[in-house]
């Protein structure tokens, strides 16, 4: 064989490898109000063919024409369309889940009920289903229709604290078009006053460990400054502590791998999530890389406030979903 025949032939190959494979196709539901246009559009970002607002009657269709072995597939299907059911939704589910020639993926975008009026009040947007009825009827009437869709999603993201930007890099995490991609990492410090970061698979907390809070001099400053840290690290308890955390992740973080895990999210909190959580946060990120995973890092409030370069108030970065 020559060598362009071998060149010519490899690429066939090639071709029929990526024909063969199995095609990807992600469902995105949730609320109306939730992000499914963010989320549509991060996917298409992404390398997804993207469609909006589907007839359930028409997926099968559509996966058919458009071979999502050649190009990955994400759908929008809400309450919007026209044959919407809960259980017709459930049933075209299962039907695809069978198919040996696709990976299928639920992600139901769920957010709170204030939240979603203050969109819907902002913007002005009817509610779907708030026709006949007042904007919180309608999201509690769509919240029970969804219930079951919800229950049986792959990937549930509660977009209530979330930016635009925070709703795109969850979707890459769990989406990117990277088959032998190792497991990513995200750490992110937080306030416990501020609320639970809904999105975190693990949640640690480091509130028993001292508080540069109490010292004037630190107060002002972040985990990020080397006193602020130093104060920290200088607690008796710390060194323990963190060596049984590592301890803790070292045989979780392969398992998770092995179960396709794609994203796992590691939340560190402390009172004001100032500046236990932001030093403790930014020393796990660096175990992490040390162990060869990739990792992502944020500090919830100091991104909030705009404290990570001592800047005044500012908005969360990259927009919010409303």
């Amino acid at each position: 064989m020559t060598p362009d025949a071998a060149s010519d032939s490899a690429a066939a190959d090639a071709g029929d490898a990526a024909v063969t494979a199995r095609g990807r196709v992600v469902l995105v539901t949730g609320l109306s109000g939730a992000g499914m246009s963010v989320a549509l559009k991060a996917l298409e970002d992404l390398g997804y063919e993207a469609v909006d607002n589907l007839r359930l009657s028409l997926v099968r269709a559509l996966i058919r024409q458009a071979d999502p072995r050649r190009r990955p597939l994400a759908l929008v299907i809400d309450s919007r369309t026209r044959d919407f059911s809960a259980q017709n939704f459930l049933d075209e589910l299962e039907e695809l889940r069978r198919r040996d020639d696709l990976e299928v993926s639920l992600v139901f975008l769920d957010c709170g009920d204030e939240v979603l009026q203050r969109r819907f009040t902002e913007t002005r947007r009817r509610h779907p289903l708030a026709e006949d009825r007042t904007v919180p009827d309608g999201i509690q009437r769509e919240r029970a229709l969804l219930f079951p869709l919800r229950e049986e999603s792959d990937v549930t993201i509660d977009t209530t604290q979330l930016s635009i930007h925070d709703l795109r890099r969850i979707l890459s995490g769990h989406f990117k078009r990277d088959a032998h991609a190792a497991l990513q990492v995200f750490v992110t410090s937080f306030s416990f006053r501020q609320g639970l970061p809904r999105e975190a698979d693990l949640v640690f907390d480091v509130r028993f460990l001292v508080n540069p809070h109490y010292d004037p001099e630190l107060r002002p400053l972040t985990g990020l400054n080397p006193a602020v840290a130093a104060r920290v690290e200088s607690d008796p308890d710390f060194p323990a502590f963190f060596r049984n955390l590592t301890e803790l992740l070292r045989p979780l973080l392969p398992r998770y791998n092995q179960e396709g895990k794609s994203y796992l999210t590691i939340a560190i909190g402390c009172t004001g999530g100032k500046h236990r959580s932001v030093f403790v946060a930014e020393r796990l990120a660096g175990w992490l890389k040390e162990q060869g995973l990739r990792v992502n890092l944020s500090h919830r409030e100091l991104d909030r406030q705009g404290l990570r370069t001592g800047a005044g108030p500012a908005g969360t970065a990259g927009g919010n979903l409303g």
